[in-house]
């Protein structure tokens, strides 16, 4: 099924419609939440209440693509619920790649750098289309679903080694971007 007719029934307020989202993107799902989490009970919980959070939230958005919009949702809870449990205890392959990133991106602390923040996620994109596909598929799979250099390597049928200097380049990359264009780093 298509993602046109799943929100189609979305529409229709069919329970359908989240057997369908699930059927496409139920994978999808559980891998972005579990590379957060680590835990496979909050992947599964994370996952329905992204299910339920796409239920109360379409109608009256109408995403496109529903991928980017169902992914969203359940990294945006996921990362939620990280936050819950890190203070129980560290997560660290997420902790790894968040630390990764540190030196790259700044806390809005003061006035001046929480009105930068605003600018960042359209600097990122810039950035992001200023990449080759290649670094950009690994910096997205890394930073953005959360896999492990080994799973990325896999993928990429790339070395781990091969797959790690290319993520330290392209946040090297990501700093001098920054830097370049006023970010306060």
């Amino acid at each position: 099924m298509d993602d046109n007719q799943i929100v189609a029934l979305f529409y229709a307020r069919s329970e359908q419609a989240i057997v369908e989202l699930s059927n496409k993107y139920g994978k999808l799902c559980i891998s972005i939440v579990h590379n957060i989490l680590n835990d496979t009970q909050d992947a599964e919980e994370c996952v329905n209440d992204a299910y339920l959070g796409a239920w109360n939230s379409i109608p009256p958005h109408k995403p496109n693509p529903l991928s980017t919009y169902i992914c969203r949702i359940v990294r945006n809870l996921s990362i939620a619920k990280y936050h819950a449990n890190s203070a129980q205890k560290r997560n660290s392959q997420y902790d790894v790649a968040l630390d990764e990133l540190e030196n790259c991106l700044s806390s809005p602390a003061t006035v001046e750098s929480a009105l930068s923040a605003r600018e960042l996620p359209r600097l990122l994109d810039r950035f992001l289309d200023s990449l080759d596909v290649h670094s950009r598929v690994i910096f997205v799979r890394r930073y953005w679903y959360g896999d492990s250099i080994q799973d990325i390597a896999a993928k990429c049928r790339l070395r781990s080694n091969t797959v790690s200097v290319q993520l330290s380049r392209t946040r090297d990359k990501l700093r001098k971007f920054l830097s370049k264009e006023g970010y306060i780093l």
